[in-house]
């Protein structure tokens, strides 16, 4: 490649003239410029770049620059949306594009780049689950002719070489990409006498051909064709290259039309947490080799894609508190939960033979038994590292293992190792081993330590999960299977991760979420918030980290409460509820703000308002005993809290203290409530880090507090209130997931999903649209605030869509929670104005899940809870014991277990076909099977429907539905 600098100070130098040109609306104040990796695009200096020049050219709004080069130039660029002073508001997404003068340009020529910008969904196809899963068979065709290479000459003046060039990542075998139009040399819009294109790699299909310049404009389109005559018109309207009305035509143009417009890809999958996997030979709990069978039933049933939670190392208790798997001991480590002890070694002896099979017998309850499933596969798994412990070490896969993961294994290891000894995870007990270091790390570790045994057990666990992760992974991809990780926004307070890197986190915060659909009070899920100043320095390393562990076994990952890369809830570390919180970033209210508005009396608004008939309202006849035993009279009837007893954790403190002394105290929990319900009395929070700043308490018309004040202040308080939840944060919180997203996305090749449940403000969508980010809709959470129930035919595609997930009841749960919620849905959204039965029978839960699978998403992916709800023989267990997680609780127990084993539901050839059935109806895509000849079908099928041709049946119970009565919903 040439550098154009080192031709600087040459007079006589010859060169080309390189014309850039892109369509795109901008605002007010914005440009578009070009920037690359050589200096005259500025070296990736987006300050230097060839700034563009905007002209209107019929609808479209045409941006172009040129730049003298020499012959041969070559380089990478990218454009980008700028201010007037350059700074970057908004970027291109995907690969960088490469620049490549072929040989043969003469000196002195015009080339002109017909770009078009790169969108996050543009990019998608290049993700490895589409890449190297759904459309591996595209990805492994013959390079035919390598980019920066054209096939005519031009020998005449008038004449200009056109090159088209397209990206079709998913081809079918046999098939090329043809380019037909309204010229002759384009086949006159006949497919066979269009012009063929050749193969470039990458998923790049590209070929020229020389007209003349009076021949423009022309129109023209891309099919795909085989030999047999079978064709595919990509949709949308026609293509146009225009040249505009320059004196200085080009004479070569080089056309990147982005991606070719097949009728969108849709898929479909099954979520369900590892734990609740249930195999014939697990030991109580999912295992990561159950996988394969897990893959093999969504196969069957038409799934492209399993979806897990996460499955990280959750032991921190060593309780079953670490059933919750978003609190990781490890963001790197593999939970040993999820071991096959009988694949460990091909020796086992008799005797641990025979205490599995015991164990299998014991641990084959209802639910997972967290504690006795860990001790017993750890102790298994201690007895048979004892008999191999040195044949496995040294092998040549363990020592590889080691050296790619020792700078988090070594930490890892030795955070176990000091839990168990010192009993407890909270570093601040362990002496001289509370602040690591790493001269202490390699102490513990050491080969000449008494304990290195312990340490090499941790090793050892590790390596077999990785083997055998790897394994289910590799056999997920093999079967056209894309495996979905989960990443938590948080880790436990005490982890490894905490410990190795405090600077990343903020020790004295918590983490949670403010009132929403889940909980009206908010939830708190006491994990430290992050450090993000701090994380940018090394440009999110940690962060990265991740990203690139995961990719080793999963092709795609959803980002849990993707809200929190954005801004973040944020608690004090004393808060145990999630209501008085306030987001970080965020921009305060000033003190002097808020005096330029006529509110002065701070103290009142921000310490707990406490009167004496408010005490006896809550309290009854105990709110002397209140009053005497946690509150100071500090003037005739009014209370504040004493110190002892002034934030949550004090006053549960307090409260099992009274308990225990059996005072006058009949609820425990009744009463913390209570006391919690005066501490929230406020309206505003003052900054613990700066007095005079100041923010407005979620839901502040609520509180007594606030009721009680002026009407001047209640309204200029309630303006405030909107400005800071709904409006002055956009363009910071945009900035901010603008900084620490893409780092995210460009640490692997994961496809990304976000779950954006919850108060979403005005900026996510759109940057998740910029990003490529896949969105959630959950139809009883709709985000739209005047519906009751979304409107799946109307999801956008960038989403997933669900009807229920692991943070909710389960489908048959939800239909029988509420009688006449259930009413208003089986009126509104089935449209049937009979009485809706009381249980979610098969065709109620058909009818929800073809309602789904038809609606516009990328995926549909459906928890393994609401698929078995098809089948009458399996709603024998109570709805209510499928639900995985109850996020009022913070103490849950996570431990649902599938009440059927995956060998039987791959022997229910029924359901199965079921399942699949609606899937190809609906015009996803689908894994081909052993006996199938090709998964094109479902293509064809979906164009079917898209025209209108193809009928999909109704379930037989109910009557068609017309699309006014599908799209009309309730507040």
């Amino acid at each position: 490649m040439l550098n154009l600098a080192s031709f600087s100070g040459t007079k006589s130098m010859k060169s080309v003239n390189v014309s850039f040109r892109l369509p795109y609306f901008t605002h007010w104040g914005q440009s578009l410029l070009v920037c690359g990796s050589e200096p005259v695009l500025g070296s990736w200096n987006v300050k230097k770049g060839l700034l563009l020049k905007p002209v209107h050219q019929g609808d479209e709004l045409i941006w172009s620059g040129s730049v003298a080069v020499p012959s041969g130039f070559g380089c990478e660029y990218s454009y980008y949306v700028v201010d007037d002073d350059k700074n970057v508001l908004r970027w291109e997404m995907g690969k960088r594009r490469k620049l490549l003068l072929p040989e043969g340009i003469r000196d002195g020529e015009v080339v002109e780049f017909h770009d078009l910008w790169q969108t996050g969904s543009d990019d998608l196809p290049f993700r490895s689950a589409f890449q190297n899963v759904i459309f591996n068979k595209s990805w492994n065709l013959n390079i035919e002719r390598p980019l920066g290479t054209i096939q005519n000459k031009l020998e005449e003046v008038d004449t200009v070489l056109i090159q088209f060039k397209i990206c079709c990542p998913n081809i079918e075998q046999g098939k090329s990409v043809y380019v037909i139009g309204s010229h002759l040399k384009l086949g006159k819009w006949k497919v066979q006498d269009g012009l063929k294109l050749s193969y470039a790699g990458n998923s790049i299909w590209q070929g020229d051909c020389v007209l003349r310049k009076g021949d423009l404009p022309i129109k023209y389109k891309f099919s795909k064709y085989d030999k047999a005559g079978n064709f595919s018109l990509e949709t949308g309207n026609n293509r146009e290259l225009n040249v505009g009305s320059s004196e200085n035509q080009p004479r070569y143009i080089f056309l990147s039309d982005g991606m070719y417009r097949d009728l969108p890809w849709r898929g479909a999958g099954v979520a369900i947490p590892m734990f609740s996997v249930r195999s014939e030979s697990d030991l109580g709990v999912g295992e990561f080799l159950d996988l394969k069978l897990l893959v093999d039933w969504a196969v069957d049933s038409g799934f492209h894609l399993v979806q897990l939670l996460p499955i990280n190392d959750t032991s921190v208790h060593g309780m079953w508190w670490d059933s919750y798997p978003y609190s990781s001991l490890s963001v790197f480590a593999l939970h040993p939960l999820y071991l096959k002890v009988q694949a460990l070694s091909e020796s086992i002896p008799d005797d641990i033979k025979q205490e599995i099979e015991e164990a299998k017998q014991r641990l084959d309850g209802k639910d997972v038994d967290y504690e006795a499933t860990m001790a017993t596969k750890l102790s298994i798994a201690k007895k048979i590292f004892t008999q191999e412990k040195d044949l496995i070490l040294n092998s040549k896969s363990f020592q590889k293992f080691f050296s790619e993961n020792e700078d988090w294994l070594k930490p890892y290891a030795a955070f176990c190792f000091l839990r168990d000894f010192f009993e407890t995870s909270d570093r601040s007990q362990w002496g001289r081993f509370s602040q690591y270091s790493k001269n202490k790390l390699e102490k513990l570790v050491s080969k000449d330590s008494v304990h290195f045994d312990i340490i090499r057990f941790h090793y050892y666990i590790q390596f077999h999960l990785h083997l055998q992760l790897s394994e289910a992974a590799g056999y997920a991809r093999k079967k056209g299977v894309i495996l979905k990780g989960d990443l938590p926004i948080g880790v436990d307070r005490n982890s490894v991760d905490t410990w190795v890197y405090p600077s990343l986190f903020r020790m004295n915060t918590s983490t949670g979420a403010p009132p929403d659909y889940f909980d009206k009070n908010g939830q708190n899920w006491g994990f430290p918030t992050y450090n993000w100043e701090e994380m940018s320095k090394d440009n999110y390393a940690w962060w990265r980290a991740r990203l690139t562990q995961m990719a080793k076994y999963f092709t795609a990952y959803r980002i849990d409460h993707i809200l929190g890369f954005f801004r973040i809830w944020e608690l004090p570390e004393h808060a145990m509820t999630g209501l008085v919180g306030k987001f970080r970033p965020s921009i305060p209210l000033s003190q002097e703000e808020l005096e330029r508005e006529g509110i002065w009396d701070f103290d009142r608004l921000s310490c707990p308002y406490i009167r004496q008939e408010l005490l006896q309202d809550k309290f009854g006849d105990h709110w002397t005993f209140i009053a005497s035993n946690f509150l100071n009279e500090y003037q005739k009837q009014c209370y504040e809290f004493r110190e002892d007893c002034n934030t949550e954790k004090k006053i549960a403190s307090k409260l099992k203290s009274c308990a225990e002394r059996s005072l006058l105290l009949e609820s425990e929990n009744n009463t913390r409530r209570d006391l919690f319900d005066l501490l929230q009395n406020i309206v505003l929070i003052r900054d613990s880090e700066d007095p005079r700043k100041f923010y407005p308490r979620f839901n502040i018309e609520d509180t007594s507090s606030f009721k009680d004040l002026d009407d001047h202040s209640k309204n200029v308080l309630k303006r405030l209130y909107y400005d800071y939840y709904f409006h002055r944060q956009e363009t910071l919180w945009r900035q901010n997931a603008l900084k620490t997203l893409p780092a995210l996305l460009n640490s692997s090749d994961m496809l990304a999903c976000g779950e954006d449940l919850g108060l979403i403000p005005s900026c996510v969508h759109p940057v998740m649209q910029d990003l490529g980010l896949i969105g959630l809709r959950i139809q009883r959470m709709p985000s739209e605030p005047d519906l009751e129930f979304g409107i799946p035919s109307q999801y956008s595609y960038m989403t997933v869509c669900a009807p229920s997930c692991h943070d909710c009841s389960t489908l048959r749960a939800w239909w029988e929670e509420d009688d006449e919620r259930r009413r208003r849905y089986f009126k509104h959204v089935v449209g049937s104005d009979m009485l809706p039965p009381s249980q979610c029978v098969p065709e109620i839960a058909h009818f929800i899940i073809r309602q789904h699978v038809e609606a516009p998403s990328m995926w549909a992916i459906f928890p393994l809870q609401d698929l078995l709800a098809l089948k009458e023989e399996y709603t024998t267990r109570p709805a209510t014991e499928e639900t995985i997680n109850d996020p009022t609780n913070p103490k849950h127990y996570w431990r649902y277990r599938a009440h059927v084993s995956l060998e039987s539901l791959l022997k229910d050839n029924k359901l199965k076909a079921a399942i699949k059935d609606v899937v190809r109806g609906s015009g996803r895509s689908y894994p081909v099977g052993e006996n199938e000849e090709s998964a094109s079908t479902s293509s064809e099928k979906q164009q079917q429907v898209a025209n209108g041709k193809e009928k999909l049946p109704l379930p037989t119970r109910f009557t068609a539905v017309s699309q006014e009565e599908k799209t009309l919903a309730v507040h």
